[in-house]
């Protein structure tokens, strides 16, 4: 099969997920007329069949899969079954039923989780698959690999031009503060307003606090992705080509340990109290620092600082839970 050129001004780009953190950000980072968009309760991206019928009706010119079961670490750890299969059934429908619609190109979100987690640091796009995942996250990490795999191969194959892209990890305006399946920023900010608001005099945090964590505000992010999807054809296919796996690292953020993250979410929420650590609780990898060379040399870099992306996503916080006294 042939894949026609890109052309972006006739761009017309499926966002799979943009309810969710990273998706909104795209959808707010484009214009309203190029976006093709459906809810989960019009689209069951699990659906083969009803997958397959958007695909061949709609026929996008391109897809962004940001649609994902996610969560941190406890909730991979109680829900593995569902991290795998869930994930698994979602990216094949999407992937496989853009092929056959005649997509020109995909973007897939994968995940820095997705890197052995021995990897050399910063972790280069060549480490991919090249040693065993964190065990605290097996189960969603594989079913990224097995979708950037299944990329690689559509290319092979087909000749299509499906990339994946890997984020650091994200925080910003909507993101989830469920205590079960929140990531850490978005857990900070829900544990600490809640302490400040109580007068908790002590609040303990998992692990030993020592992990180093990269976080990237998601707008920032969302423009990264944009300009992958809008760069021509020539461009786009040396990306596809500069490793075995058709893999960009989105990274740029800042590195901060688990501690000083909670220490700086504390300070901005108005929390004075007592912040230990619990290091019987698993800490999870202890660092994955991305190597942005790449999108570096693109032109892009992160535009918003840790302190103030947490600022702004504690306000988003206050403002959809705390104005009224509820919780998330």
């Amino acid at each position: 099969m042939t894949i026609p050129s890109f052309d972006g001004a006739t761009m017309r780009t499926f966002i799979a997920g943009h309810r969710g953190l990273l998706g909104a950000a795209l959808v707010r980072a484009a214009d309203a007329g190029t976006q093709l968009v459906r809810t989960r309760a019009e689209l069951d991206l699990c659906d083969t069949a009803a997958v397959e019928a958007f695909m061949q009706t709609e026929r996008p010119t391109q897809v962004i899969l940001a649609a994902a079961r996610v969560g941190g670490i406890h909730a991979n750890s109680i829900y593995p079954v569902e991290f795998l299969a869930d994930n698994l059934a979602i990216y094949t429908n999407v992937i496989q039923s853009a092929r056959r619609a005649g997509v020109q190109r995909l973007i897939f979100i994968g995940s820095n989780c997705s890197y052995p987690r021995t990897a050399p640091q910063p972790i280069a796009e060549c480490s991919l698959f090249q040693g065993e995942v964190e065990p605290t996250n097996s189960a969603f990490a594989m079913a990224k690999l097995a979708a950037i795999e299944l990329c690689r191969a559509c290319n092979q194959q087909y000749g299509t031009r499906y990339l994946a892209v890997m984020p650091t990890s994200l925080y910003g305006p909507g993101d989830n503060y469920d205590p079960a399946n929140s990531h850490v920023a978005a857990a900070m900010i829900r544990r600490f307003v809640q302490a400040a608001a109580s007068g908790s005099k002590l609040e303990t945090i998992w692990g030993s606090g020592s992990p180093l964590r990269e976080l990237l505000y998601v707008d920032d992010c969302a423009a990264a992705i944009w300009r992958l999807a809008t760069l021509p054809d020539a461009e786009f296919d040396r990306l596809l080509t500069a490793s075995r796996y058709p893999v960009i690292n989105i990274g740029g953020g800042t590195e901060v340990s688990i501690l000083k993250l909670a220490q700086q979410v504390a300070e901005i929420v108005g929390y004075g109290g007592e912040i230990r650590t619990d290091p019987t609780k698993p800490d999870g990898v202890m660092r994955k620092l991305l190597d942005n060379t790449r999108m570096a040399a693109l032109g892009w870099a992160a535009q918003v600082s840790l302190e103030e992306g947490l600022r702004r996503s504690v306000a988003d916080y206050l403002a959809r839970f705390a104005a009224d006294g509820a919780t998330p």
